[in-house]
């Protein structure tokens, strides 16, 4: 029996999974919520994503099951979301479970009281008794039969959850410091010793399986290197790179990495491919190679960024959201080889091919092989005595062809949504692939996603979340808004025009307006007109993507130099300042605000461009790792912009270096301050 429920009109391809479940789901909405009051019933909240692997499980089992839908619809008003598209709800009841259980995930089960307030939660649920679990249709039943007998208990439980909630937005803010002179260089030494303390100096990384990237706490060990010559902090940072360049967690023939690794040695990865990895992997992948100009770091910014391309990008230059893990209905079927079909497909090549990547009969995970590396391509090919030049093409032969092959089979689902703030991530991260390598397709790439943005998010003045099928829907959360000032800067620097900071600066005032906080210090996720909301959330640490607040605290920082309002780096430091304990203590937890200390616990520069061909010298400045500075190349002067105030525009270029606004004396040869500007940087 064919069956279709409400998820049919939406446009997110997570919705649409369940369109035609027997459950009688709602979208999230007035609707939803006005039928659960109407008819005194709870709601049950169910929360995942269309590349989940255990979201498509419990599917299977429980909501394409008659029976259990049958419960579903006598006791609940049942609603399905999207958490990509409402991660504002997601990080509410996210919250609430975690409270309740001490852990969380997708996806997400959550039961709420008519007035949407939690009361009962868990993640997945089996068909049947099983890991220590009660099965999906007797949470139902219990669920349903306190509900009903015990209703004031019910209701305490959901107020008292909810008062957590609210009091869990001030979760490690301390009372500010008196004086701001904290914020020392004994910080910076501090954060990297307390990373280092958790590193996996075996195979990389921080901490036990499963093994999520962790790129903001990579990038905090690059600088500690950059700043005080750390050798500890560059060799984990770079070890943690090469054995997730070498793991399963990268995908050898297609280029692009999944979500996190399931083991401690990156070879089993959970099998999803998510556009926000794989912008904060180039975005580290590109300091690296900045740093060391190893080419095998270069080889992965343009593996990923062609897969990207090819495999996640709307024709005008959007980036879908995700790759399922599953094809056929099975985790990693698409990724995964048989040893007689590589033999078969490679023919002679094959024996090099699979002794370098660890493939056998037996295989290396259930009965199928992983691509894995085992040792660096110069040691493997000294060793069968082959040049490495030869060697490294015969490998790229091997892999164009091992793709062409696999493009045969069924595909993982993609979640062709586009998001405004993973977008910015990854407009963010082409600009830094444009700066470490001077790939002009990736600072291309960059204007071209940029005007798809705006073209398509951005509706009479409004930023949307969320664009599918040539619709906008979802006001924009904070860090959709945040990444974007940050893609915008960023975009400025690799370009020269001023436009794209008139636009951070906008777009600055706007979030300052509608997502402060009651002191003016954090941000709320929510803007200050949301209403469907029990709780407006601040969001202060990592997940797996930066904190909108700690980006937030960058943003201001910049700009408060740029456009010369000293008031917006005051308030970056004050939001610094009050979670300095917890930087300190967690910095794998607080990894990108401890990226923003850095900007002051150690010096910045101001480096300006000026003249007719200043553009001409942003691409040999940028290749070098300098990362606290704030640099501006014009060929005409701006008065909207402090740093150019003074310069020299009559010439061909003059390159100037300055310091709280006081530069040196100008240079008119770029070879002469770029030496003198890595002598003195």
């Amino acid at each position: 029996m064919q069956h279709a429920n409400r998820l049919i009109h939406e446009t997110s391809p997570y919705l649409l999974q369940h369109a035609h479940n027997p459950v009688n789901w709602y979208p999230w909405g007035e609707a939803a919520l006005a039928a659960a009051k109407q008819n005194n019933k709870p709601i049950l909240v169910s929360i995942g994503y269309a590349a989940c692997h255990w979201c498509h499980v419990m599917e299977k089992e429980s909501f394409e099951n008659e029976y259990t839908a049958a419960l579903m619809n006598e006791y609940f008003i049942n609603i399905k979301i999207d958490r990509e598209e409402r991660p504002d709800l997601d990080h509410i009841y996210m919250d609430a479970v975690q409270t309740l259980t001490g852990s969380g995930g997708w996806p997400l089960n959550v039961f709420l009281t008519p007035d949407a307030k939690p009361f009962f939660g868990g993640t997945y649920f089996p068909p049947e008794r099983a890991y220590n679990r009660m099965s999906w249709n007797e949470v139902l039943v219990v669920v349903h039969k306190t509900f009903t007998e015990r209703r004031a208990e019910v209701e305490q439980q959901a107020e008292t959850l909810t008062q957590h909630i609210h009091v869990s937005n001030q979760f490690g803010i301390s009372e500010l410091q008196q004086q701001m002179d904290g914020l020392q260089k004994e910080m910076g030494i501090t954060i990297t010793q307390n990373i280092l303390r958790l590193a996996d100096t075996k195979w990389g990384g921080f901490g036990k399986a499963p093994k999520f990237p962790q790129t903001m706490v990579i990038r905090n060990l690059l600088r500690d290197y950059h700043h005080n010559g750390n050798e500890q902090a560059l060799q984990q940072a770079l070890l943690s790179i090469d054995k997730m360049l070498q793991g399963g967690i990268y995908d050898q023939i297609g280029g692009g990495f999944a979500r996190y690794s399931t083991d401690a040695e990156w070879l089993v990865p959970h099998f999803e491919k998510m556009l926000y990895d794989n912008a904060l992997l180039v975005e580290v992948l590109s300091e690296a190679f900045q740093i060391t100009l190893k080419n095998n770091y270069q080889v992965a910014i343009a593996e990923t960024i062609e897969w990207l391309q090819r495999d996640l990008m709307h024709e005008n230059g959007g980036f879908y959201s995700a790759l399922d893990a599953d094809s056929e209905g099975i985790e990693g079927k698409y990724y995964v080889w048989q040893k007689a079909e590589i033999e078969q497909i490679l023919g002679d090549d094959a024996p090099l091919f699979c002794a370098y990547y660890g493939i056998s009969d037996a295989g290396n995970w259930e009965h199928s092989n992983i691509l894995w590396i085992q040792e660096p391509t110069e040691v493997f090919a000294e060793k069968q005595g082959i040049q490495p030049d030869a060697f490294n093409l015969m490998l790229e032969n091997c892999k164009v062809v091992l793709r062409k092959e696999r493009s045969k089979r069924v595909a993982p689902g993609l979640d062709d949504k586009i998001l405004l703030g993973w977008n910015a991530l990854m407009n963010n991260a082409l600009g830094k692939a444009y700066a470490a390598t001077g790939i002009e397709s990736y600072r291309d790439l960059a204007i071209q996603n940029m005007q798809f943005l705006e073209t398509n998010f951005n509706i009479n003045g409004i930023w949307y979340h969320s664009w599918k099928s040539n619709q906008a829907g979802i006001p924009a959360f904070l860090d959709d808004k945040a990444f974007l000032i940050q893609a915008y800067i960023t975009l400025q620097e690799i370009t020269g025009n001023a436009d794209y900071l008139e636009k951070a600066k906008t777009l600055c005032n706007h979030v300052i307006a509608d997502y402060s906080d009651e002191e003016q210090l954090y941000f709320y996720f929510t803007p200050q007109y949301q209403k469907d909301i029990i709780v407006r959330k601040k969001e202060l640490y990592d997940g797996a993507i930066p904190s909108a607040n700690a980006i937030m605290a960058f943003n201001l920082w910049y700009l408060s130099i740029i456009f010369h309002q000293p008031e917006w780096a005051a308030r970056s430091r004050q939001m610094i300042s009050g979670l300095q304990k917890v930087i300190v203590e967690y910095p794998t937890s607080f990894g990108y605000w401890a990226l923003v200390v850095q900007h002051f616990i150690y010096p910045n520069k101001e480096v300006v461009f000026t003249g007719n061909e200043a553009t001409d010298y942003i691409a040999p400045f940028l290749k070098k790792y300098y990362p606290n500075k704030i640099f501006q190349a014009s060929i005409k002067f701006n008065e909207g912009f402090p740093l150019l105030i003074g310069k020299e525009f009559n010439c061909k270029s003059m390159f100037h270096v300055c310091e709280n606004y006081a530069c040196q004396n100008p240079q008119s040869n770029f070879s002469n301050f770029f030496s003198e500007f890595q002598l003195n940087h």
